[in-house]
């Protein structure tokens, strides 16, 4: 008898293996005196790092030494964590302007067009997510997230004065108030809605918003509201999206979504394929249900074909929750 499927795998951006070693980010001397043996990952202002990208087998962060950067870490470093004894942070840097490009393969199936120097490349962590180790993708997801909230974080909420970073890139203190703020995560559903045949289904709903490239499709998702449970959110958002009512919602996984600074929670549902689809104008530009042999088929062409269409790939969740339930049994 069937069983209700489950990841295969951990998401792409869940898989970080390096210590976050929260109690150091109150430890400065600690930090300070381990400063020479430290490494750094540069991010550029589009979230590109340099990698080090083999032909075959994962991509590694391709780190600088910290002292290349002064005796201490500078005002604007982050502690992203230890890996194998050495600790990791991260810092603003952009590649050499006159640098040359190569094109490398990413996320929706596109080609990215990315500087090229000293047998690195700069990738970022939407495009190319899945392309690294795991203790590369925990760093390089934690850099970002830390980054983006930054971005934003430069003054009080309570009295608009100006904040400063304190715990290495942790938090941010009011010079005025003395208000304290941390890093925000705005957690988001993500569904996979099969029909309600069997166990698993037979078909699953896929949809496209007007601002994807041509063809893609994916699964449902939205942001939970204020007072709302995940589960709520989830039966809402479907509704909302595309008219259809849903039952059965069941966790699957999560992984962090730092563009900006979201969590996706990742679940399954059921609903009757009978039953119209509604898109809602604006947000989405169409709807079907698709056979599982249509997303196996899909996974293995990677490009759209007669259906025309193609599946979410890379660092995307939805891409392990479609090929979890195109590897299951109905």
């Amino acid at each position: 008898m069937s069983r209700p499927f489950e990841l295969n795998s951990p998401p792409a951006l869940s898989r970080s293996s390096a210590d976050r070693a929260e109690t150091l980010r109150a430890d400065p001397e600690r930090l300070r005196a381990r400063w020479p043996d430290a490494r750094v990952v540069l991010m550029d202002h589009r979230g590109r790092v340099p990698a080090h990208v083999p032909e075959h087998g994962p991509a590694t962060l391709a780190t600088r030494k910290a002292l290349a950067f002064g005796d201490e870490p500078p005002a604007e470093a982050v502690f992203l964590g230890e890996w194998r004894d050495s600790d990791h942070w991260a810092l603003p840097g952009e590649p050499d302007p006159a640098a040359p490009t190569a094109r490398i393969g990413g996320g929706w199936g596109l080609e990215y067009e990315v500087p090229a120097e000293g047998g690195e490349l700069w990738l970022d962590l939407r495009g190319h997510g899945d392309r690294f180790d795991d203790v590369s993708a925990g760093l390089l997801s934690t850099a970002l997230a830390l980054g983006n909230w930054h971005r934003g974080a430069g003054f009080c909420a309570r009295c608009g004065a100006a904040a400063r970073r304190v715990q290495f890139g942790w938090a941010t203190r009011c010079e005025s108030c003395g208000r304290e703020e941390y890093p925000r995560t705005d957690p988001a559903v993500i569904c996979l809605v099969h029909d309600d045949v069997g166990v698993n289904g037979e078909q699953v709903l896929l949809a496209r918003q007007p601002i994807w490239p041509p063809g893609r499709y994916s699964v449902l998702a939205g942001f939970v509201e204020a007072g709302e449970s995940l589960e709520g959110c989830v039966v809402r958002e479907i509704r909302e999206e595309v008219g259809v009512e849903v039952g059965g919602v069941r966790y699957l996984g999560s992984q962090p979504w730092p563009f900006p600074r979201s969590i996706m929670l990742g679940f399954a549902a059921s609903a009757d394929a009978a039953a119209p689809l509604r898109p809602a104008d604006g947000e989405i530009e169409d709807a079907r249900w698709v056979p599982r042999e249509v997303v196996r088929a899909a996974f293995e062409r990677g490009t759209a074909g007669a259906e025309g269409f193609v599946l979410p790939r890379n660092a995307s969740i939805a891409w392990i929750m479609l090929r979890s339930w195109a590897d299951a049994e109905p």
